[in-house]
C-alpha cells in the first residue's frame, strides 16, 4: 500500500499556515503594512484558513488509515 497523498499535502499547508501566522504575529502592530488591505491583517486571516486546511487533510489521511 502507498503513502497516501493527504499527508503530504496536509503537512505542506499547515507548515505554510503556521510561516503566514507567525508573520501576521510578528507584524501585527504595522498599521502602515496593512493600509493597502484596509487595515486586515491578511496574514493572520489566510494563515489561518491554511493551517486548518491542513490540519483537516492531515487528519483525514491519518483517521482513514485506522481501518
Amino acid at each position: 500500500m502507498g503513502l497516501d497523498i493527504r499527508y503530504p499535502i496536509g503537512m505542506m499547508f499547515t507548515l505554510i499556515g503556521l510561516l503566514l501566522l507567525g508573520t501576521g504575529f510578528f507584524t501585527a502592530g504595522d498599521a502602515g503594512m496593512y493600509k493597502s488591505s484596509l487595515g486586515i491583517n491578511i496574514n493572520l486571516v489566510w494563515g489561518g484558513v491554511l493551517f486548518l486546511f491542513g490540519v483537516l487533510m492531515w487528519g483525514s489521511a491519518h483517521f482513514s488509515s485506522k481501518k
